[in-house]
């Protein structure tokens, strides 16, 4: 805040001076923030929203070459239903402890953060183990056509998704262990939960594509 200077005998030299008013002292406000008040949280949204319209575009192809097959799929039985269920069913049940962990981040309750951090990267390890069997129990190559090309597409862009979370999740859960514990760190560990809420919600329809729409 300035004010000018000036008046009645204050003279030529007196003229134009500014001086400097109280200054706002900001340094008791917090550091960082949680929600729509974080830049981290309108970060991950727009991830959310690019890497959403990706999935979109993948799917919408997928039912662009069926319109052109003459069978779908082509030549090749649909895939196992087993252990894409089983893996769906343990995606969704992993939405807790990651929210468990999300409201203790919010609370800066720094044990439980980094004991739900090793269940979430625990429970992660394990989806990944049973995506090896669902790649596996896809009945179908990769080279085989465009069925083949699609359906390994689509879940291999997830997959994706998921070493991604998996890295972050791993480095997180060491910074918490380690250091160094700045306040910001908690805000890592709630986006980082808001973007897994986002690979599980995204796997449903996906899920659906690969193996119910090859039996309708």
């Amino acid at each position: 805040m300035t004010r000018r200077k000036g008046g009645t005998g204050q003279g030529a030299a007196g003229a134009g001076v500014v001086e400097r008013g109280a200054v706002l002292d900001v340094s008791a406000l917090p550091s960082y923030v949680f929600g729509a008040r974080s830049v981290m949280w309108w970060g991950t949204l727009g991830v959310v929203a690019i890497e959403g319209v990706v999935f979109a575009l993948a799917i919408g192809a997928y039912f662009y070459l069926r319109t052109l097959a003459d069978a779908w799929p082509s030549g090749f039985p649909p895939p196992d239903l087993a252990w894409g269920t089983i893996n769906t069913l343990v995606m969704l049940a992993s939405i807790a402890p990651n929210q468990w962990t999300k409201h203790a981040a919010e609370r800066r309750d720094l044990a439980t953060v980094r004991i739900g951090m090793l269940v979430c990267l625990a429970v992660a390890a394990l989806f990944l183990g049973l995506r090896v069997l669902e790649f596996r129990s896809l009945n179908v190559a990769w080279d085989s056509n465009a069925y083949g090309s699609i359906v390994w597409l689509l879940l291999g862009l997830h997959t994706v998704h998921l070493l991604t979370d998996f890295f972050d999740s791993t480095v997180l859960a060491v910074l918490m262990h380690t250091g160094p514990l700045e306040g910001r760190r908690f805000v890592d560990v709630a986006e980082n939960a808001v973007y897994w809420d986002f690979v599980v919600l995204a796997w449903l329809p996906i899920y659906v594509v690969i193996y119910w729409a090859p039996r309708f």
